[in-house]
């Protein structure tokens, strides 16, 4: 089993949903998250092109944020998701340092924290919060081994791209385009 979500870089609409949705399903702090939009243009006037992308942990199959961690609090789950030992973690940012993803912060409680996939959720068999609140429908979750799996199907067929390839990290989240 392999979790990886995939992005549909042109349904996208940079609404927020997925983000709040996180913040709520995760009690993130006010001022935090684990997942945001980016908004990234390209080209010179006239002709620009514009890219909307929910970004995320890359739940990474070469995670340096797990190899970095003094502790083991950043570890592999199941199915290839990176998580944080919360008790475990003392907080020493060598893995924020490490992600090309910049997908990890400073919890004020003294942690690390990062996105779970909904680890929480997927263990009973649903989607991740990001996924059921998208209006338009452009994240796909699932198992990667499991050829019949929306994220596995979504990235069948269409060009995709990942972010930051030459870290040699192995991501497992996929931007449509």
């Amino acid at each position: 089993m392999r979790y990886a979500m995939a992005i549909d870089t042109k349904k996208c609409v940079g609404c927020g949903d997925c983000v709040v949705a996180c913040q709520t399903e995760n009690n993130v702090p006010h001022g935090y998250c684990r997942d945001w939009i980016v908004e990234r243009v390209d080209g010179t006037y006239p002709s620009l092109s514009l890219e909307l992308r929910s970004e995320r942990c890359n739940h990474c199959d070469n995670s340096p944020c797990v190899r970095c961690c003094p502790t083991g609090a950043s570890h592999i789950e199941e199915g290839g998701i990176v998580t944080v030992t919360h008790h475990k973690c003392i907080g020493c940012g060598a893995c924020i340092q490490s992600c090309p993803y910049d997908a990890r912060y400073s919890h004020p409680d003294g942690y690390v924290d990062k996105c779970t996939f909904c680890l929480h959720r997927v263990q009973k068999g649903q989607n991740t919060a990001c996924v059921d609140v998208c209006p338009t429908k452009c994240l796909y979750f699932g198992d990667l081994d499991d050829p019949n799996s929306d994220v596995s199907l979504a990235i069948k067929d269409r060009a995709w791209k990942v972010l930051a390839p030459e870290a040699g990290t192995k991501p497992q989240l996929f931007f449509l385009t």
